[in-house]
């Protein structure tokens, strides 16, 4: 339980660290707002879908058999490819989220500080390069399996958590001590002529990423000990300590106020070394931001172990080419598709954090209702499915989980795109109508391969 737990953790959080940029654009009291409100309306529904599928269909590749076995060949298609797709954009942010931390430590990992080469417009400096150490690092543990990545993850866990508990008792002795108080969270947006509504969609989205994921532990499910049982246990226990990290930090951090360096107005990712350095000097500085670098490795790792199936399992059905579905003969790792993957991961690295996480959200997001809608068909066409886990409350709470996932989906849309254009919006309809096409192009090959039917 306790490793399966760390992988959920991982997968979806790996602390506070992150989430400072969500104050910084929609301002204290929204941004507590977001974090009590978003896993009630996001992460909860969405954790009870991976629940009831994953327990009923607990296969390596989950969420593509999910989806496959419940709207057809075409959609499983395209879950599998848009999940893969969007890797490319999530797993770039965690190393770039690792060398943002470093970078509060040593001046030159900041990005463009020394550009060592271009190609076209691309500039490789040494934030690149630390980045692509992460990613090699996390690589070689993925080489020793899943339970080596979950046995890993348990320890990281303690060593990352460990900086933000202090940070979180340093915030509570400026309280008691100097007789400081969170009153900036009587400010509720980030500024005076931003509204509560304009405020809380700016930062849906970065509240929406630092609670997406629950689904990717089932890429993996296969090699969960009796994941009937344990499955459901593992979220359940992952979305309160998820909540909790996230909350504590947060409330203690904002005792510094809005104004100076460390104060909230000035947050992005990587302040909470700021934060740590203003309420318990130096090495309180110094052990969050070490914590924040641990923890944006270990959730790469995390994702690594998930994404990697991805390809891997469409490589079993046909539609890529079998040599990616080879694995190491001992560990069972899907090496192939773990090195590839993991080279694209890099090229992705060269974007910004705040872009990659827009269009993460919005590929994940897509991937979300297709499982929605996948749970619904096989409610209706395979009601004798044996379901160790059910959404509890049958078609109205069914109903209800279905139109909470959907709503927040849309309105999260339609604020990033009225904020922020169509950018991202059409990344998106490129990535979907690109594997729209391919589709019939994979399919003929998987024919011609004689997969079968």
């Amino acid at each position: 339980m306790a490793p399966l737990v760390a992988l959920i953790f991982f997968s979806v959080s790996g602390g506070a660290y992150g989430i400072e940029g969500l104050f910084s654009t929609s301002g204290p009291g929204i941004g507590l707002l977001l974090l009590l409100v978003t896993p009630l309306v996001y992460s909860v529904p969405h954790a009870m879908v991976c629940a009831e599928l994953g327990t009923a269909i607990p296969v390596d590749g989950g969420y593509y058999h999910w989806v496959r076995r419940g709207l057809g060949r075409f959609w499983g298609f395209q879950q599998g490819m848009l999940s893969w797709l969007g890797g490319f954009v999530d797993l770039a942010v965690y190393p770039v989220l690792f060398t943002n931390y470093l970078q509060s430590l040593v001046d030159w990992a900041a990005p463009g500080k020394h550009v060592l080469f271009t190609a076209g417009h691309l500039q490789f400096d040494l934030h690149w390069f630390v980045c692509l150490a992460v990613i090699t690092a996390c690589v070689l543990l993925n080489l020793t399996g899943t339970a080596g990545v979950g046995r890993t993850s348990v320890v990281l866990a303690v060593v990352c958590l460990a900086p933000l508990l202090l940070l979180s008792v340093a915030g509570l002795t400026h309280v008691l001590g100097d007789g400081a108080g969170p009153g900036s969270v009587a400010q509720l947006t980030s500024r005076p002529d931003q509204s509560m509504a304009n405020a809380f969609g700016a930062g849906l989205f970065l509240a929406m990423w630092n609670y997406s994921g629950w689904d990717d532990v089932s890429a993996f499910t296969g090699e969960i000990d009796n994941p009937r049982k344990n499955l459901p246990r593992a979220l359940a226990l992952s979305i309160v300590a998820i909540t909790v990290g996230y909350l504590f930090p947060a409330l203690a951090s904002l005792t510094l106020g809005a104004d100076g360096p460390a104060g909230w107005k000035n947050w992005h990712s990587g302040s909470f070394s700021d934060v740590g350095g203003a309420l318990g000097g130096p090495w309180l500085r110094t052990a969050v931001t070490v914590g924040g670098m641990l923890a944006s490795a270990a959730m790469f790792s995390a994702l690594l172990t998930s994404s990697a199936r991805v390809p891997f399992v469409l490589a079993q059905d046909g539609y890529f080419p079998a040599w990616a579905a080879r694995r190491t003969p001992r560990r069972q790792v899907p090496v192939i598709s773990l090195i590839g993957s993991s080279a694209i991961y890099a090229l992705f690295c060269l974007s910004s954090f705040s872009s990659l996480i827009v269009v993460d959200v919005f590929l994940a997001n897509i991937t979300l209702l297709l499982e929605v809608a996948a749970l619904i068909a096989l409610r209706v066409r395979e009601p004798d499915l044996d379901r160790p886990y059910r959404v509890p409350g049958g078609p109205l709470g069914l109903s209800l989980v279905a139109l909470s996932l959907t709503g927040v989906c849309a309105w999260a849309a339609w604020q990033q795109f009225t904020e922020n254009g169509t950018r991202a919006v059409t990344y998106c309809l490129v990535a979907v109508g690109a594997c729209a096409l391919l589709y019939p192009l994979m399919a003929r090959r998987r024919r011609l391969a004689g997969a079968e039917v």
